[in-house]
């Protein structure tokens, strides 16, 4: 059986909105992920879009730390929205209704659009 291949992630930003690009699959040993939010956070930045174009499925781990990502950049004042999401993740927070708190974007143009637009 093929290892699924760990979470990578990229984090770079385009005008005030911190733009991170996550491959491949989330697992419990990781913990980068919250690890980048954080030191953006303590950085000052409050915008955050998750580019999800190449991450496959997201499952219970990856759904537990997007809920803690978000709920630390609300604390904030800050907003985060999700990009370019796979169909079978899409459905997967449509079956978890997160789909209604987290903001959805085709592209990462559509979601800096949105942002600046608040």
């Amino acid at each position: 059986m093929k290892a699924a291949m760990p979470i990578t992630i990229t984090s770079r930003i385009v005008s005030d909105v911190v733009i991170l690009d996550l491959s491949g699959r989330f697992s419990p040993e990781d913990v980068t992920f919250r690890q980048v939010v954080r030191e953006r956070l303590e950085d000052g930045r409050q915008h955050f879009l998750l580019n999800l174009a190449h991450v496959p499925y997201i499952g219970t781990w990856a759904i537990s730390q997007m809920i803690s990502i978000w709920t630390s950049v609300r604390a904030r004042n800050g907003t985060m929205g999700l990009v370019a999401p796979s169909k079978t993740v899409r459905e997967v927070l449509q079956i978890t209704r997160l789909d209604s708190i987290f903001p959805l974007y085709e592209t990462e143009q559509d979601a800096l659009k949105a942002l600046h637009a608040e």
